[in-house]
């Protein structure tokens, strides 16, 4: 992706249009880039069956076995490119988990790693909650460049590099990337490339890194970034070294397939095979919560009886607790299913 307006105008003015840079760009309707589903399907298809050509060589996209091994915890489906499967109903229910739980709930397992912060957000105190699909660019180096570029070209991609990963998004993604913080000429997606991901994801991004087009990534709905900054710059001088390998990301680690969970305070990245475990226990705070704060504003409770370990609270506040769940199971921010499982390991 070494971008030398001397040496390769064509090839600039693409990644520029594909950036979102040229001014043209800014006039097309943010649902311009076309997504073909079946025709996607097709090309990850035969890359997955190209792309283990040799072990030997250089292509920064992970091979299945590659990804399998990195994400070993992880015992349910996965996707054709080996990345963990965690379920959008999942998905869904992580939603309700606040920053501190996860947080919480991974340094009680030992993962001390998994939170970043400070981050600029283009609309702020709008979640983002996906499967990771990781990519790591570096400072380039032309000649290990055009190695890689080849093999990925062999293997099935097409295009400028920064635009593999967009290429293998599925729904329920988030595009996580180690742009090594770079501000200028570090704009890894503009307002095209934007509306391409969330057409393909329905969700957003986040990036070690910049975009550019502010104002037209903005304007698409349902989308947001969680980003170091913005600059008017193109993306030159860095090359694309890793799609679905373990990347840093601020203090962080993350493995492709990791849940995101982007809110104000900023991302947790959970590794697939606690996703569960934690939501389960976020929704059994959350149902504690909601009651304590239901009996505290009725004044069933002074908060010297509430605020205590549940361990510790009197056996008939926790009778109260489940009567209480019983009598809203259907009306709770949390699945009447779950809702009953909690009944259930109460009695």
């Amino acid at each position: 992706m070494q971008k030398s307006r001397s040496a390769a105008s064509v090839a600039v003015g693409v990644s520029t249009l594909l950036a979102g840079g040229l001014a043209v760009a800014a006039y097309l309707p943010h649902t311009s880039p076309a997504v073909h589903t079946a025709p996607a399907a097709a090309a990850d298809s035969a890359r997955q069956e190209r792309a283990p050509v040799s072990p030997s060589e250089p292509n920064p996209v992970a091979r299945k076995a590659e990804v399998v091994a990195l994400t070993a915890d992880w015992k349910g489906a996965r996707f054709p490119d080996g990345r963990p499967k965690v379920s959008d109903d999942l998905l869904k229910r992580m939603k309700v988990v606040s920053t501190e739980q996860a947080w919480g709930y991974l340094k009680d397992k030992g993962y001390n790693n998994q939170f970043a912060g400070d981050w600029k957000v283009i609309h702020e105190g709008r979640p983002v909650v996906g499967r990771a699909l990781t990519a790591q660019f570096m400072p380039n180096s032309p000649a290990l460049e055009k190695r890689m570029t080849d093999v990925g070209h062999a293997a099935g991609h097409d295009g400028q590099m920064n635009t593999w990963p967009i290429e293998m998004l599925k729904k329920g993604d988030v595009y996580v990337a180690d742009g090594f913080g770079k501000v200028q000429d570090g704009t890894l997606i503009g307002g095209n490339l934007g509306s391409e991901i969330h057409a393909k994801t329905g969700n957003g991004v986040v990036f070690d890194g910049t975009v550019r087009d502010l104002d037209e990534l903005a304007e698409i709905k349902g989308f947001n970034a969680y980003v170091r900054g913005w600059h008017p710059s193109y993306i030159q001088n860095e090359m694309l070294t890793g799609v679905n390998r373990n990347i840093r990301i601020g203090e962080s680690v993350v493995l492709p397939g990791d849940i995101v969970l982007a809110k104000r305070e900023g991302v947790v990245f959970i590794p697939a095979h606690l996703a569960e475990g934690l939501v389960k226990d976020s929704e059994v705070t959350l149902l504690r919560d909601l009651f304590t704060k239901k009996r505290l504003a009725d004044g069933t409770y002074t908060a010297g009886q509430l605020d205590k370990g549940w361990d510790e609270i009197d056996q008939k506040i926790k009778d109260d607790f489940v009567g209480w769940l019983k009598e809203n199971k259907d009306e709770l921010p949390v699945p009447p299913e779950r809702v009953q499982e909690v009944i259930d390991s109460s009695d």
